[in-house]
């Protein structure tokens, strides 16, 4: 049987015991089952994991006792998925639990000109890739960039080393986003666009910052289908 896997922010280096939050201790002790003496494993999204025996099995406050702590070092290179808000939130959710698993570094959401959602919930959001970092028993978990229009998401990649594309629908001349990864160890960022594309101009205003304008396959792809696509490409390159 899997040695459970918990959530801990405050795990550090050092760290000889710690609390459980309210929600994780409740999971361990009401959901689980766990009593003291039992092993789990925690994580704290940020390359360190540990294993650790519980001390003292509270439904509120668990405590437990550090093991042993690992290190792991981060990505050698970024992948990175800019992509709109959709209007079903549920959808951009599977989004985020699905490129976690994959192994995503850092996911941006936009406010293109057809995002028809405007309301993004951090909170929820980031509760979604803890659990799926959890699930998939990863040590890092993806940054979760503040939401920017498109234009300002390009200023602010300007500088960002590595290969930057935009996977966009219109009948321009294009490249398999496949064909652009081989033999590109370095980092990687794309544009996903929303449910109604990116407009012409936003379109020129990336092509003019250099982006590569890149096709997902030969089938129109919706938002959040076509930024887990582009994970699993990008992934599958790097590692």
């Amino acid at each position: 049987m899997d040695i459970p896997f918990f959530y801990a922010d405050e795990l550090e280096q050092q760290t000889k015991s710690l609390f459980l939050d309210e929600a994780a201790s409740r999971h361990a002790v009401q959901v689980l089952r766990m009593k003291e003496g039992e092993m789990l494993q925690l994580a704290n999204g940020i390359g360190t994991k540990a294993r650790a025996i519980i001390n003292d099995a509270h439904k509120k406050r668990t405590e437990v006792r550090i093991e042993s702590i690992s290190y792991e070092p981060p990505p050698a290179h970024t992948i990175g998925i800019a992509i709109s808000l959709v209007k079903n939130a549920a959808r951009f959710e599977w989004f985020l639990e699905k490129v976690t698993e994959i192994g995503v570094t850092d996911i941006y959401p936009l406010l293109c000109h057809r995002t028809e959602r405007q309301v993004f919930r951090t909170d929820r959001m980031k509760q979604i890739l803890i659990s799926a970092m959890l699930q998939s028993q990863q040590a890092w978990m993806p940054v979760l960039h503040t939401t920017a229009s498109f234009t300002e998401s390009i200023k602010a990649f300007e500088k960002a080393d590595g290969r930057k594309m935009i996977a966009h629908c219109l009948e321009t001349e294009k490249q398999q986003l496949a064909n652009q990864l081989v033999n590109q160890s370095t980092n990687k960022l794309i544009l996903i666009g929303p449910e109604g594309d990116f407009t012409k101009e936003e379109i020129e205003l990336a092509l003019e910052n250099n982006y590569i304008p890149v096709a997902l396959g030969s089938t129109r792809l919706r938002t959040e289908t076509a930024g887990m696509v582009a994970a699993t490409l990008m992934k599958m390159v790097v590692g």
